[in-house]
């Protein structure tokens, strides 16, 4: 990559700073009433997705020098190179081709593409031969189950589409297992039979420790049922780029799907990782899921910056994170379905934008990767609403709404939809002191209590949030979802000027755990441990005795 200017070096920041403090004592409404257009003009369709904007601390005047920043970074570069295959993770050397996975076309990576295509084509024939039965068992009982074994990036986005997409499930269940926990994989065990079961292991390097950990206890509750060594390659499948790992496991090569280092795992589900989505839902629907993201890609890829969905998300994230000081975001997905999209997106952008020097190697003066949390409504509307509407944090929200429900219970869905309307207008809006009071005479308290309660029930409003429609949740606009989120992270990414592709600071704590592991099974030179480890290494092995 460029050498790259700090946020605070391109054109308009300073411009920006002077609006946002200015905002900051604005009433939305007023926006409103100032401009009878916003509404319709702060709204865009693409992929099967509208984003309604219009309700944030934003004029015309910021967006346009939002759009400024943008064009001085450079975004328009370095989409093309996103889409290119350069080397855009400039700390590993390395591509991001994570487009490419879903991608109807080689765009002229043509080796590559093949690769992709082929291992597409592995992905059909499985699920394919699960779901019409023809996959046995040691025993010869027809495989029932299939287990994704996985964590992180090959847990949470086959986890999240698997059941965000539940309508269109097939007849094989799916389910999963990452937790190292051993009650994690035992409670999955539990209803399931070991002669009708077979285990997706998800790991790049099959050394994964929690991922090996589950899949060998996995592998003994096999065999403890009966299996012989010579049954496991009717029981298991692979997805990782170290044949020989998994051969030595039990694995042979024709059970194993590829993974590349150009492919991160938080946006590896379009690829093998994806194999129990594919098996839940069909080829059919899959292939539906990954041309709903393609819809987005050649969106993201074309689109004017002014009507770019990924590219104004990401704009209205730095708006927030680095002239309001929000350092949070809050996904509100109002379909259960969706209830697992919070954590997916955690690890996509804290993951990719939790960095604190820029792809230089420059530290940044600046706050970068802010903190993404939810849950589906109406449950967070009992519990941190609360915060959203009356706290001291600047908390900006994207409430997810599908228009349709799969369920046939309509009376029950339009209330749903009423609650999301109504969260969405009352972070707006909010409730002056003086409505306060006067709701509270209208509940016949006399005027000294209404003025003392009236500060406790104002609302300050004006609270920054977007709603993201579609029609209802489906393969297709699910892909696209994930889709603007992947491309909505890149964005802030390169205004921050961050490599949002890397991780390296995972790679401690993993080398800490296996020292203090060794010490935990008494090996000696696992390295010194300070006082407070060593106290808690004395407390477990005390409360194994």
């Amino acid at each position: 990559m460029k050498s790259r200017k700090l946020l605070p070096e391109l054109s308009g920041y300073r411009d920006l700073q002077a609006m946002a403090q200015e905002l900051k004592s604005t009433a939305m409404e007023q926006l409103f009433a100032e401009d009878p257009g916003r509404a319709a003009d702060f709204t865009l369709q693409a992929a099967g997705l509208q984003l309604d904007y219009s309700k944030h601390l934003l004029t015309r005047q910021a967006l346009e020098a939002l759009l400024e920043l943008a064009i001085d970074c450079g975004l328009e570069g370095d989409v093309a190179a996103l889409f290119d295959g350069e080397h855009i993770n400039n700390t590993e050397d390395r591509p991001a081709l994570h487009t490419l996975l879903r991608a109807s076309s080689s765009h002229g990576m043509d080796d590559r593409f093949k690769q992709v295509c082929e291992s597409r084509d592995k992905m059909q024939r499985w699920a394919e031969q699960l779901n019409d039965g023809l996959r046995k068992g040691f025993s010869g009982a027809t495989i029932t189950d299939v287990v994704n074994i996985g964590i992180g990036g090959s847990d949470l986005g086959p986890r999240l589409v698997t059941e965000a997409l539940k309508p269109f499930h097939g007849s094989v269940g799916c389910h999963f297992v990452a937790n190292v926990d051993p009650a994690d994989l035992q409670d999955t065990l539990l209803d399931l039979d070991p002669e009708t079961t077979l285990f997706i292991v998800c790991s790049k390097s099959f050394r994964t420790e929690e991922t090996l950990t589950n899949s060998l206890a996995a592998r003994a509750w096999l065999t403890n049922a009966g299996a012989n060594e010579s049954d496991l390659d009717k029981h298991f499948v692979a997805v990782t780029s170290n044949l020989a790992a998994a051969a030595e496991f039990g694995i042979p090569s024709e059970n194993c799907l590829p993974m590349w280092d150009w492919v991160g795992g938080r946006y590896s589900v379009w690829s093998a990782i994806g194999l129990s989505c594919a098996v839940a839902v069909g080829w059919t629907r899959f292939r539906e899921f990954l041309a709903g993201a393609e819809a987005m890609d050649e969106h993201f890829r074309s689109s004017d910056p002014a009507a770019n969905m990924p590219l104004l998300m990401g704009l209205l994230e730095v708006w927030y994170s680095n002239f309001f000081d929000a350092g949070n975001h809050v996904v509100l997905p109002y379909d259960n379905s969706l209830q697992r999209l919070p954590d997916f997106l955690q690890q996509l952008t804290m993951e990719s934008n939790g960095k604190r020097v820029n792809a230089d190697g420059r530290p940044l003066p600046y706050n970068t990767g802010a903190v993404l949390w939810g849950s589906a409504g109406t449950m967070g509307q009992h519990s941190f609403h609360q915060l959203l509407h009356q706290g001291t944090l600047l908390c900006p929200a994207d409430f997810v709404l599908p228009l349709q429900t799969h369920t046939g219970m309509h009376e029950q869905h339009r209330r749903l939809v009423a609650n999301c309307l109504a969260q969405s207008r009352t972070l707006m809006v909010g409730r002056t002191p003086e409505a306060a009071r006067t709701a509270l005479l209208g509940r016949g308290l006399d005027e000294a209590e209404a003025d003392r309660l009236a500060p406790h029930l104002a609302m300050p409003g004006s609270r920054p949030n977007s709603v993201i429609t579609m029609e209802c949740l489906s393969p297709a606009t699910l892909g696209a979802l994930l889709a603007l989120y992947e491309h909505r992270t890149f964005c802030s990414a390169r205004l921050w000027g961050i490599n949002p592709f890397d991780q390296w600071g995972v790679e401690l704590g993993k080398e800490i755990g296996t020292e203090i592991l060794g010490r935990l099974c008494g090996e000696e030179g696992s390295g010194e441990m300070d006082p407070a480890t060593e106290r808690l290494l004395r407390e477990w092995r005390r409360a194994q005795t």
